[in-house]
């Protein structure tokens, strides 16, 4: 099963400001580690990334530090008000910088540190398996991303003054939540935003672009603990299943008597 080379895209100039942190939240510390180096280590450790390219906001003076701690020196773009924004500036730079408009990109959140090497592997084969080849006509299986099932029963409120209400209940079925990263070709994902930009639209996530082209993106199972970290207590969740995970790697690590 195909499993392509590609770039990975981070926007990363965001305030975080829900969080009611000091610094962005993607510099916020969890378990020993900025979140923005969770983030971005199962990619920066898997020999199919072919590098890197980080969105910031421009003057970001917390930055360096982090970058001084990549394994790898990544690709640096300016950032815009809104992720869309920034995701559009990356893609310039990398193909400013020479990479060619068929190339797969990945697009992860900064804030999304629990995102794990399976989950990874698990899109660009399925997104691989599929993929029309470049000579072959434009299908409208155009990528995919990493997406959960809605599982919880939905309400929606009524809106107006006043404490909110339940005014019905939503059929679940066919939802899914969408997660990052999620996987496009360079030069599609790219008309794409500059598609929606020109329209005065805002799509909150590169599917959603992508969908305004016509394209259906394949959704592919993620998994419950790639939390986006929006709130004190998504920053507590993950911090524990970081914890969680390491504790894990070191039991195993002394099972088989490698010392960690």
């Amino acid at each position: 099963m195909e499993r392509p080379p590609y770039w990975l895209v981070m926007p990363a100039a965001g305030r975080g400001k829900r969080l009611g942190a000091d610094i962005p939240k993607q510099y916020l510390t969890l378990a020993g580690r900025s979140m923005l180096e969770w983030s971005v280590q199962p990619f920066l450790a898997d020999s199919r990334c072919q590098g890197l390219v980080v969105a910031l906001a421009a003057g970001d003076a917390h930055w360096p530090t982090v970058r001084s701690h990549l394994a790898r020196v990544p690709i640096e773009a300016v950032g815009g008000e809104e992720r869309a924004d920034s995701v559009r500036a990356a893609l310039q730079q990398l193909q400013a910088s020479g990479v060619a408009a068929e190339e797969w990109v990945l697009v992860h959140d900064a804030a999304r540190p629990c995102v794990s090497a399976a989950e990874i592997d698990a899109l660009l084969s399925a997104v691989g398996s599929v993929a029309e080849p470049l000579t072959g006509r434009a299908g409208t299986l155009a990528g995919g991303l990493l997406a959960l099932p809605v599982t919880d029963t939905l309400k929606r409120d009524r809106s107006g003054a006043g404490l909110p209400t339940s005014r019905e209940t939503v059929a679940r079925e066919g939802l899914w939540r969408a997660l990052t990263p999620q996987m496009f070709r360079l030069g599609a994902l790219l008309s794409a935003l500059d598609a929606a930009r020109a329209a005065g639209r805002r799509p909150t996530d590169e599917a959603q672009a992508m969908e305004w082209q016509g394209a259906e993106p394949l959704l592919v199972a993620g998994e419950a603990t790639n939390i986006k970290v929006t709130t004190a207590q998504d920053r507590a969740l993950a911090e524990g299943i970081l914890t969680a995970r390491g504790a894990a790697a070191h039991g195993a690590s002394a099972m088989n008597g490698v010392d960690p």
